[in-house]
């Protein structure tokens, strides 16, 4: 029939087909590539600056506000790597997935860290009400580790069995790795403030001069698990943060704030106890060598020795600090991700800022205890030992001697002793 062979106009679709092509450019979002990056560039900037300035406004609160934020970024770094390990479709079979790590968490917390704050805690009523719970601290914690030990055994469900222990292992060896490392942290800062701020310093110094090194020299790569690394700008940075540990440990060894160690968790920047420098941070003289001290026409230099320690700290963070950050790397490409969280906008999450930290930390820890720390023990130290450790008799005993030692002396009269021991009988 001929309405039936009457071809269709093709002009007709044309404009369809132009039209939909049109919207669909319309809707399609012009993505600006430089535009990106300027705004990252900018997010970056500012929010470096916001944790700048918030950082240093928490150095001037004191021994406490630091150690809080350290236990702030171990859980949050926590958080950060058990989330990359979990898969929710599994997750949602196993209600106390997620529990059990929280609980491994706040009771690995709980063991390291209150142990620490308990012993600079010298007010004589506080130590009376933890004295009992002190006196049994491990075995109390080992009794919480035995109950979600317990839990996890009876919590273990057929066709899981692999992600549940794989979820375990994952658990127990982000403890060690974070929360372990941040508590020999919390005990560089109580050992003085300086110890935290130089090492923690000194690895974004080297970030800093490995990234400028490496624009303006880097020629040859480094490690293939971060491409962007080159050997000179490995080898520069290590160079121009061993300048820089010099210049920031002379500035901030002038401080007794900074380098005297905690008495107690209520010391600011505007209100903190004086004490008898560490040796370390004490000028001393030096023999130089003899053919040295012939071709510079010195014969000694006078220096103080946290100098030498700081360019030791420098050449940690300049080699070896950088590959907890290639291992980090590493994990993420293992997960197929590009940043561990979104915690700090502009540069992921707080794993991201803090790789390197870690290992930087615990270094310093057995370096200060090895080389630095002194024998010295504090009056808050000796007050614990004999709360925690002797019974009321023993107690009363040591008061008796202490005032005898003291009329002795010549610090009390006799009549003084007399009176205190009728009150004591």
């Amino acid at each position: 029939k001929p309405e039936m062979s009457t071809p269709t106009s093709p002009s007709k679709p044309e404009p369809k087909t132009a039209e939909v092509k049109h919207v669909k450019e319309k809707k399609a979002p012009v993505v600006n590539e430089k535009e990106k990056k300027k705004q990252a560039f900018v997010t970056r900037t500012i929010w470096s600056l916001v944790m700048l300035f918030g950082f240093f406004i928490l150095l001037q609160l004191g021994h406490f506000p630091l150690i809080l934020f350290v236990v702030l970024c171990q859980i949050l770094i926590f958080k950060e790597i058990i989330t990359m390990t979990l898969e929710p479709a599994r997750d949602k079979n196993l209600p106390y997935n997620k529990f059990l790590n929280w609980y491994f968490l706040i009771a690995t917390v709980y063991y390291l860290d209150g142990e620490s704050i308990v012993g600079f805690l010298n007010e004589v009523h506080m130590l009376s009400m933890l004295m009992l719970w002190y006196k049994n601290h491990k075995m109390v914690l080992y009794s919480l580790y035995l109950a979600g030990f317990i839990f996890f055994v009876s919590t273990l469900k057929k066709g899981f069995y692999k992600f549940q222990f794989a979820q375990l292992c994952a658990s127990h060896m982000t403890l060690v790795i974070v929360v372990f490392q941040s508590h020999l942290i919390i005990d560089n800062i109580l050992s003085g403030i300086f110890w935290f701020f130089l090492p923690l310093a000194l690895v974004i110094v080297n970030d800093i001069f490995a990234y400028l090194c490496g624009i303006t020299f880097g020629r040859t790569q480094l490690i293939e698990i971060s491409p962007k690394k080159t050997v000179e700008g490995f080898l520069g940075a290590w160079i121009c943060t061993g300048f820089a540990a010099v210049v920031i440990s002379y500035f901030l060894s002038k401080s007794d704030y900074l380098i005297c160690p905690a008495t107690n968790l209520h010391t600011t920047i505007y209100n903190y106890p004086h004490c008898e420098p560490n040796p370390v941070f004490i000028s001393q003289l030096y023999q130089l060598p003899a053919n040295i001290a012939e071709t510079v026409g010195i014969d000694v230099i006078f220096f103080k020795p946290v100098y030498f320690h700081a360019a030791v700290l420098a050449t940690f963070a300049s080699l070896i600090a950088p590959f907890g950050g290639f291992f980090a790397s590493g994990l993420k490409r293992a997960f197929g991700i590009k940043d561990f969280g979104d915690t700090i906008p502009g540069h992921g999450g707080m794993t991201d800022r803090f790789d390197c930290q870690l290992l930087m930390g615990l270094f310093s820890y057995l370096y200060i205890q090895t080389f630095i720390a002194s024998l010295n023990i504090s009056l808050s130290k000796l007050l614990q030992m004999a709360v925690f450790n002797l019974s009321n008799e023993q107690i009363l005993q040591l008061v008796k001697a202490l005032l005898k030692y003291l009329r002795a002396s010549g610090t009390i009269e006799q009549d003084t002793l007399e009176k205190v021991f009728e009150l004591l009988a």
